[in-house]
Parts: C-alpha cells; structure tokens; sequence
C-alpha cells in the first residue's frame, strides 16, 4: 500500500509494524509506532525508507540475514545478467502460500475500479526491451527534473511495479499496483482513477506520453522516435502503434 503512517496519514520516517502489517509514523517516545509497540506488544518494526529493521520499544536496530526476504519483497533488483535470461528460463516460482507462479504473469489486485489499468499495466510489463529498461534502475535513477515536477514519480512507480511483477521471491502470487495507482490519480489530475472505471486505450496512450515527457522526451516527431527506438529496440526501432506524433 502507499506508505503513509495510518494514524498521521504522514509520508515522512514511516515504519511497517511486522505483526499486524500497518503503518505508523517515528519510533521515538510517543511516536505513533512506539505507542503501537507498547499497547499491543507488537516489537518488530521496517523503516520503509532505509530499509532497516528495529524492536521497540527499546528503539535498536535489528540485524539479522533472515529479514533479508522481507526487504527484497519491497525493493527487488535486477542485474543486466538476470534481465538477458528472463525469457530464455521460464522457471515456476514458490510463494510462501504454497502456490507456484511464473514471474512476470502475477495478478494485480483490482482495488475497486482499476481493472482498466491493469491490463495496460500488465500488457507493458511483457513488452521485453520496456520491460528491460525499467527493471534497471540506473537507466533513469539520475535523470534531473526540475523542481516540484511531479511527473517522474510514474517513472519511479511504474519501476518498482515492474520489479514486483517480475520478482521470483514473491510472498504470494499477485502483486499491489496501489502505489503505481496513486500516482497515476496524482499526474493525471484524476482524469484516470482508481474508483472510476476509465477507457483502457485512453490511459495508454497517456501513460507512454507521461513516461515519455517524464523520461525528458519532447513534442518532436524526430527526438520521439528516437527515445522510443532506444527503449523499444534500439535507434530507429518501431513506435507503439498507439503513441501519437
């Protein structure tokens, strides 16, 4: 889900309780998740930012290997070497449900009235050489915007979306796209949302010219081609057949 604390409704320094799953805001004296951790002895806490494990009370930081599966879930990653043999060894992977999956065909929850953009969503994450770009992070992790653009937000959502889909350390067999979702609500000025059913070949055709405009593409036929060409298979590659000029 979005990480905001469920009391505060604050993004800033918010940690996953390990017991019951919710978010609360700080693990100081009086922070949401210190009273969490005392009024129901619940001890184990992830800052959902740095990644590092704490008990609390007593406020000190956990370090142990075995965690290492719960911070890879929400942050998997991908070498160049993983990505090139994606498509040649279709191994099923094991949830810790029990049931099996093949990563990359995982569900996306339908959180009321999204299905529209799942199957946009879906569709994009089996198209190889996009798939390929964005499972890479480095490929855009230093691109500059400029200040209050909120645009590059779907660049980072739809990555670590991709990342989800295709992980095959999955905990279960279907996969969130709230966060992706959310911030698909935000760039789009609600034009497409979550609890409204929306035209499918509408918000493609927005969500490759968001990317596209995010990613630091222009208007121009010429530069469009060529920063499509580059993601969809090199210089002079083919344009999606719904990207307009």
């Amino acid at each position: 889900f979005e990480k905001l604390c469920s009391i505060s409704l604050s993004h800033i320094n918010v940690y996953a309780c390990l017991v019951c799953g919710k978010y609360f805001q700080g693990r100081g004296l009086k922070s949401h998740a210190y009273i969490h951790s005392v009024q129901l002895s619940h001890h184990v806490f992830l800052n959902l930012h740095t990644l590092k494990f704490y008990c609390l009370p007593d406020n000190y930081e956990i370090i142990d290997s075995s965690l290492e599966d719960i911070t890879y879930v929400l942050k998997p990653t991908f070498t160049a070497q993983h990505i090139a043999h994606l498509d040649k060894q279709a191994k099923l992977s094991r949830a810790y449900d029990g049931t099996t999956y093949l990563p990359g065909i995982v569900g996306l929850n339908n959180i009321k009235a999204n299905d529209y953009a799942n199957a946009v969503l879906q569709a994009l994450s089996n198209v190889p050489p996009l798939r390929n770009y964005f499972l890479e992070e480095e490929n855009y992790r230093r691109i500059q915007r400029p200040p209050g653009d909120i645009m590059f937000l779907l660049v980072q959502r739809f990555g670590e979306l991709m990342r989800k889909l295709w992980n095959p350390r999955n905990f279960k067999a279907h996969v969130s796209p709230h966060e992706m979702l959310q911030a698909v609500v935000l760039c789009s000025k609600k034009n497409f949302q979550i609890t409204k059913q929306g035209d499918g070949v509408e918000f493609l055709s927005w969500f490759l010219n968001a990317l596209h405009a995010a990613l630091g593409g222009t208007k121009r036929k010429k530069k469009s081609e060529w920063w499509w060409g580059e993601i969809l298979g090199g210089p002079g590659g083919p344009l999606p057949p719904c990207y307009p000029h």
